[in-house]
């Protein structure tokens, strides 16, 4: 197995993450009251209870990059998800950067940041 490293965020409600999430392709690997495994193809995101968490001061983020940007951001926008600039969750499209990488973002319900970033 090659190395790898995924990412651990917090959940204020693990059942409600986990259904976002799967609005968005991911499954459920693994489920325990302490711990969840959500995967979509090679994309693995751990969540850990955090009831007591507030998504509007959350400064929790990952990175996730994928060789298919635009399906995993129509799937977003598929699933419901306002293309907007305040509120939670909210999705961003994909824009080329200053820093030449085409990067979508995704603030999910719990108020963590994610950054899909499109490989070259």
């Amino acid at each position: 197995m090659t190395d790898y490293a995924t990412p651990n965020l917090p959940a204020k409600d693990m059942a409600a993450t986990s259904e976002f999430y799967q609005k968005l392709g991911f499954t459920e690997d693994y489920v325990s009251p302490g711990w969840m495994i959500l995967s979509r193809g090679g994309l693995q995101l751990e969540f850990f209870p955090y009831p007591d968490l507030d998504p509007t001061t959350s400064s929790f983020g990952s990175c996730l990059r994928v060789n298919d940007l635009q399906g995993l951001y129509q799937a977003c926008v598929t699933s419901g998800i306002p293309q907007a600039h305040i509120g939670m969750p909210r999705v961003h499209p994909p824009q080329k950067e200053a820093s030449g990488l085409t990067i979508a973002y995704l603030i999910d319900p719990n108020g963590s940041l994610i950054r899909i970033i499109q490989n070259d």
